[in-house]
């Protein structure tokens, strides 16, 4: 069975948002100032030798309009090499390949995917998509790169009505550059009193 993995670079408020989606975000490519070798070598180990990527469509289209272009390199080549499933409600139009619809219900093409062989899935990005995914226990794990920045606004990772869940914190590591990694396995509901 395969396993699903969401990698996040996130401020201390919460943001993930990196670019301005046409909707005046302010801060973009807030992460620059803070990327180092090290750093980059711990993101391309959390992605892992062999993945594919769940994303939703938006995250797509930014994609699709960078990685294809970019420089090789072990990034670039990692994700333009995966199979990318992609939520979306117009298939027709996906050219960055490989990758392949989800189908119009998220949880059960999701559930029929990772039931197949296969890599493990990586979700970075689509926002929309986080909430549902914890939501119905189809996370095993998060990873949150989490900068030493407040931005005030934008896209935030958990949208607000966000269903109680409970982590249990399997890996941490400083950097330098004041980022902070942190691995969080999903251990299901939230535990009270």
């Amino acid at each position: 069975m395969r396993k699903l993995r969401i990698i996040e670079h996130i401020s201390l408020d919460g943001v993930i948002q990196h670019s301005d989606d046409g909707d005046g975000f302010p801060c973009s490519d807030w992460t620059a100032p803070y990327r180092t070798p090290a750093g980059r070598e711990a993101m391309l180990a959390a992605y892992g030798a062999g993945f594919d990527l769940l994303l939703g469509r938006r995250t797509y289209d930014i994609w699709s309009g960078f990685w294809p272009k970019a420089p090789g390199g072990p990034m670039a080549d990692g994700l333009n090499a995966a199979t990318k499933y992609v939520v979306t409600h117009r298939p027709e139009s996906l050219e960055w390949g490989p990758c392949e619809a989800l189908g119009p219900d998220l949880v059960d093409g999701l559930r029929r995917l990772k039931a197949q062989e296969g890599p493990d899935l990586v979700l970075s990005g689509s926002s929309t998509l986080t909430s549902v995914l914890l939501e119905h226990g189809l996370a095993e794990e998060l990873l949150l790169a989490v900068y030493p920045v407040l931005l005030g606004t934008g896209k935030r990772l958990f949208a607000e009505g966000t269903p109680p869940r409970a982590f249990e914190l399997t890996a941490t590591k400083a950097f330098p550059s004041g980022i902070l990694f942190t691995t969080y396995q999903a251990v299901g509901s939230l535990k009270q009193g």
